[in-house]
Order: structure tokens, then C-alpha cells, then sequence
């Protein structure tokens, strides 16, 4: 075919002989030929159009075709021979007449083709004798394959044939380049959906009443959805019922109302399989039809837990160095007495349980150092023990002091606070004065102690809590029962191991020994050198009945030991202490009642006379308000009136 090189290309500069303009039978034909392929796509829309193409060139032999993922290697799309659908070929364009096809030219060899291209088996095998390829262009002008037609006869130069060929071709070109768009968007489409499914953050669509229309795998695990779970679930109804929370989401959606969409709002929700809260980053945006919106959660539920363990510890901690900071009653529990014995050896059998406490005795006695002992011997020794006084704090604030509150909960709630039981939580909670708890909270801490767990106030969600509870109380529960002051049902449910401490009068034994170690303590403290303690001093101490138990001794030793001139420590019975800013003062001339009643007098000037609260007389002397009350009666103390004026 080298030899007629013009029949080797039919374009402008070789003209064909013959009018150009098609006959209506013709016209006809190729309408028809048009009309047949319209209807079909991919693989039958191209068997359709060789077979078509083949009829009306009046050839035996019609073909489309694709790269077969090389530029030097093709494979058809359809193949028809002499009117029958033929299996597809794959075949190397190297030394076929298609290789200049490809090159990107219309590729005519009206006669002789099969000597041209001699290692084209093919068109040997089928002593094809014409070839007419033409190359399948995007819209962009990339070669996507080619369609051609071959025959046993010679195939002259014919206008009509080419135009014929060209509008297949164009046909041809199209459904290829769509069919290259579809795969481009299916392989697209599932890249995307790999993406959604497998997306370590949640997707979800959603209409414009929060009802889900979609939702990936991790938003399912995140809201503890099944999958046919997910269509119609509300989003909302997922939401925690806190004021927190619900005064971010009506933000957000007053903002995806406006066109906006939210920005990272963190926002607590509940799994909707086990009510579990979980707290996420929401991000929504509404689509521009404005119908739906596209929503993305972010799992942050390990950071906020952290971030809320962390805050707990600060708390705790904080709680702990302020514990510190106080001067405890004791270091030790002193005494050898039957009464005390009796009680340590109650504390070394409850110690080892989980069981609940109640520590009665009166005020002074040592309830809280019984508590630190149990606690200390117990298996949560390694945990804090945590304190709160039930009758130093206003009613209003004992449940959020216990129980915690949320931000907004109250007037002044500007911060979530932690509560008692959950800085507690793997401890020990010690309720101090019980007997004070104002009733209504009474019927909540039952409710805590019978279901371990607790609601912050101004919350909706259960918080699990793991305490131990140990109370004490100088009231007498059973007469304050009785009176309707306090709840039958708390009182057993606290009463579970009751351990009584004995006034100090009852174990006077133990007073030389309380004795001796509170004078070495306040000695060390004070920086006074006392060596001894009379005889007569230890005797006028167990003589005594002190109504304020060991904490009295302990005031009453500590100025002592202050106002001592010498080695041995002496505190006479016998005498007044001389009154007025010069008076002298000499223990050894004073007896314990004397001492007492100017240490309380002079607390009392410092304080300006008020007993009450926290910097109230009673809280420095270490005493209950009333039993100071009673103390200042029975030693005649009273404000004169030259300090009422």
C-alpha cells in the first residue's frame, strides 16, 4: 500500500471524486442506523453500531475499540463479522494499520492492506483487502481508542462512506467518553464512600427537623446506632437534657437557620443504645438547596473525661492541701483505757469492710480521727478521705457542696462544680455532723447511698460513684427520729456498724497519757521547754469532767503550756484570774476553770462576741456553737457593757 500513497489518506488535500451530498434513501438508511443505537449504552450500544456501520458501508467487518491499558496495546468493545457478533480481541498495535490510527489521523488503504501490514494476522488470516480507521477524540482532543472497518474487497474513495464513517465515529466517541465518565465517577463515588464509611469521624446527613437520612459507620459507633437504626432517628433526641447543653444547641441551630452553620460547638449527647453520655465536636452546615444538612461529629469523649478526671484531681488536691494546711487534733490515738480499746478494736473489724459508719460521741471526743483510722486501715487507704462538715455550711449549699452543680444551675453558678462524692469517688466520704443535714437533702443522700450514684444540680445525667460513707454526729438520731428531725430510713441505712466514743470522763486513764504527749506537741510547737508535768496538775486533770473532751484538754494544755516559766508544768486548782489589760497572769496561782474562762474570753473580745460560723468563736476554739453557749453559762462569762457600748 506504500505504493498509492494517495489512497492512503482521504482529507482536503486529497479530494475524492463524486458529489457529497447524500440521497434520501440514503438519508433514510442512516436515520435509521441513528434511531437503532439511541436506545442502548455500553456494550449493546456499541455491538449495535458496528453491526449498523458495517450495513451501511457495505462492509464485512466493523470493530470499536479502547486501549487495553497501553498506549501500544488495544482491545475492541464490539466486533462484528459478516453480520454476526464475534468474540472480543486484544491485540499489540505494532505493525497493524491501526497504529496510525491512534497517531491521531483518519487511515484509509482502499486496496492491498494485508501486504502492507503482513504481521497483522488478522487481516491475513481473513485475506482482508481494505482497511478505514478513524480515532475516537474527547472533548479535549485525547485519543480514547478507535472504530474501524475492513473487507475482502478493495474499498475506494467515497464522500458519502466517509461521512457515514464520521458520524459513527462521533457516536462512538461519545458513549466512550461517557462510559469513561461513569467509571471515573463510580471509582470516584466509591473512593468517597471508602472515605465516608471509613472515616475515623462521623458523618451524617440530616433534614432540617434533625432526623437522620444517612450516617456513616463511625457516627453509629459514636451515638450507638445500628444501622437500620439510622433513617428517622432524631438527632435531637440524642442531645443530654442539660441547661448547658441546651442553650449550645439553640444557638447552633439559630445559626444553621441563618445559612451559617455551627463551628466545633462541644456538645455532651447519649448513646441511644445504653443512655451512656458521650461528648463530640459538632459541626453542621445546611446544604445550598437549603433541605438538608450535613453534619460531622468529632469523638472527644476521652478528652473530656480526661479533662473532667483532671479537674477532679486539681479539686481533690486542692481539697487535700487545704486539709493540710489544718492542725488535726491528733497525731495519734493515745490511751490504754478498757472504753478506748473497746472502740479500736470495733475500728480494726469494720476497717476491712465496705461497710457504712456512724461515729457518736460528744463533741471533742476524736469522731474524726476514728473516721482517718478506719479509712486508714481500710482497702482504700490509697484513696483520698474526703471531709465535709454537714453544719458549717448554709442549707442552700450543702447538695451542691455533695453532690456537685452545673454551670447555670443557680444564680452564681458561672462554672461546673465537682461535688463531695465525686472528688470522693474510690474513697471515703466522712459526713461530718449528720445530725445537721437539713431533710430534704436527707431523702437525696438516701437515694445516693441505695443507688451509688449521684446528679449534679441543674444535671439530668447519673454519675457512678464508688464511696464509702462514714458519719458522725453528737446528737442523739434516735430522739432527733423520734422528733421528726431526722429521716427513720437514713438513720438505719447509716447505722449499719454504730461505733460510740466515750467522753473523756469515762476514760481517765487515758488523761496522763493525752497529757504528757499534747504538752511534748504544743512544747515542739511553741518552742518552750517543758519537761514534766506535777503530780498535782495530773491529778486535778482526771478530777476534772471536762465537758469539751479531749478538744478542751487540748485548749485548755496548749495555753499552758504558753504561759509556763519553767520546766515543770503546773496548772493550780484554787484562785481567780486577775481581769483587766494589766493583769498578770501566773498558772500556778489558776485553776482549770480559771484558765478556761479567760482563754474563752478572750477568743470571745477577739471575734467582737459573735459564736457562729466561720470566724465565730466556736470555730476557734474547736467547739459546737451550743456547747459553747453552755460552757460560757456555767462559768459566768458575759459581755459587759462597757463592750456592748
Amino acid at each position: 500500500m506504500g505504493k498509492h500513497p494517495a489512497d492512503r489518506q482521504v482529507n482536503a488535500k486529497h479530494g475524492v471524486a463524486g458529489p457529497t451530498t447524500l440521497a434520501d434513501n440514503e438519508l433514510a438508511a442512516l436515520r435509521a442506523i441513528v434511531e437503532g443505537t439511541a436506545g442502548s449504552t455500553g456494550t449493546v450500544f456499541f455491538e449495535s453500531l458496528v453491526g449498523h456501520l458495517a450495513i451501511a458501508l457495505g462492509v464485512s467487518h466493523a470493530f470499536v475499540a479502547e486501549f487495553a491499558g497501553a498506549a501500544t496495546r488495544v482491545r475492541t468493545l464490539a466486533y462484528c463479522g459478516k453480520g454476526q457478533t464475534l468474540p472480543n480481541l486484544e491485540f499489540d498495535l505494532a505493525g497493524t494499520p491501526c497504529q496510525d490510527v491512534v497517531l491521531g489521523g483518519l487511515c484509509h488503504h482502499a486496496r492491498g492492506v494485508r501486504k502492507e501490514f503482513p504481521k497483522d494476522k488478522i487481516l491475513v488470516d481473513l485475506e482482508i483487502e481494505s482497511y478505514m480507521g478513524v480515532p475516537l477524540l474527547n472533548a479535549g482532543g485525547k485519543v480514547l481508542g478507535h472504530l474501524a472497518v475492513f473487507d475482502e474487497r478493495p474499498m475506494p474513495p467515497e464522500p458519502r462512506r466517509l461521512l457515514i464513517f464520521k458520524v459513527f465515529a462521533a457516536r462512538a466517541a461519545a458513549e466512550l467518553q461517557r462510559l469513561r465518565y461513569e467509571q471515573q465517577l463510580l471509582e470516584s463515588e466509591e473512593r468517597y464512600r471508602d472515605l465516608f464509611e471509613e472515616a475515623p469521624i462521623g458523618y451524617i446527613q440530616e433534614d432540617l427537623d434533625s432526623r437522620f437520612i444517612n450516617a456513616n459507620r463511625t457516627a453509629m459507633q459514636i451515638l450507638g446506632l445500628k444501622p437500620h437504626e439510622v433513617v428517622g432517628t432524631v438527632g435531637m433526641s440524642l442531645v443530654a437534657d442539660t441547661p448547658e447543653n441546651k442553650q449550645r444547641v439553640h444557638q447552633a441551630f439559630a445559626s444553621i437557620g441563618e445559612g451559617k452553620g455551627t463551628g466545633g460547638v462541644v456538645i455532651q449527647l447519649r448513646r441511644k443504645d445504653d443512655g451512656r453520655p458521650i461528648w463530640v465536636q459538632w459541626y453542621s452546615r445546611p446544604e445550598p438547596n437549603g433541605k438538608y444538612t450535613r453534619t460531622v461529629l468529632v469523638d472527644i469523649t476521652d478528652r473530656v473525661l480526661a479533662e473532667q478526671e483532671k479537674a477532679r484531681l486539681t479539686e481533690q488536691n486542692l481539697y487535700l492541701q487545704e486539709e493540710l494546711k489544718g492542725i488535726h487534733n491528733f497525731e495519734e490515738i493515745i490511751g490504754l483505757s478498757p472504753a478506748l480499746t473497746a472502740v479500736l478494736d470495733n475500728v480494726r473489724r469494720v476497717a476491712s469492710t465496705d461497710s457504712t459508719v456512724l461515729i457518736m460521741g460528744e463533741t471533742g471526743t476524736g469522731k474524726e480521727l476514728i473516721a482517718r483510722a478506719i479509712h486508714s486501715n481500710s482497702r482504700r487507704k490509697d484513696k483520698p478521705l474526703i471531709k465535709i462538715n454537714c453544719a458549717a455550711l448554709p442549707p442552700g449549699l450543702v447538695e451542691s457542696e455533695l453532690f456537685g452543680h452545673e454551670k447555670g444551675a443557680f444564680t452564681g453558678a458561672i462554672a461546673r462544680r465537682i461535688g463531695r462524692f465525686e472528688l470522693a469517688d474510690g474513697g471515703t466520704l466522712f459526713l461530718d455532723e449528720i445530725g445537721e443535714l437539713p431533710l430534704e437533702t436527707q431523702a437525696k443522700l438516701l437515694r445516693v447511698l441505695q443507688e451509688r450514684e449521684i446528679e449534679r444540680v441543674g444535671g439530668s445525667v447519673p454519675i457512678r460513684v464508688d464511696v464509702r460513707i462514714i458519719a458522725a454526729t453528737n446528737r442523739d438520731l434516735k430522739k432527733a427520729v423520734a422528733e421528726r428531725n431526722f429521716r427513720e430510713d437514713l438513720y438505719y441505712r447509716l447505722n449499719v456498724f454504730p461505733v460510740p466514743l466515750p467522753p473523756l470522763r469515762d476514760r481517765t486513764e487515758d488523761i496522763p497519757l493525752l497529757a504528757r504527749f499534747l504538752v511534748d506537741k504544743f512544747a515542739t510547737r511553741t518552742g518552750r521547754r517543758v519537761e514534766a508535768i506535777s503530780e498535782d496538775t495530773i491529778r486535778r486533770l482526771i478530777a476534772y469532767r471536762w465537758p469539751g473532751n479531749i478538744r478542751e484538754l487540748e485548749n485548755v494544755l496548749e495555753r499552758a503550756v504558753i504561759l509556763a516559766t519553767g520546766p515543770m508544768l503546773e496548772v493550780e486548782i484554787g484562785g481567780e484570774i486577775p481581769s483587766g489589760p494589766a493583769a498578770i497572769e501566773d498558772t500556778s496561782l489558776c485553776s482549770l476553770e480559771a484558765i478556761e474562762r479567760r482563754h474563752m474570753s478572750g477568743v470571745l473580745r477577739q471575734t467582737n462576741w459573735l459564736i457562729d460560723g466561720p470566724r465565730g468563736a466556736a470555730r476557734i476554739l474547736g467547739l459546737h456553737p451550743n456547747t459553747l453557749r453552755s460552757r460560757l453559762k456555767k462559768l459566768g462569762i458575759a459581755r459587759s457593757s462597757h463592750e456592748d457600748s
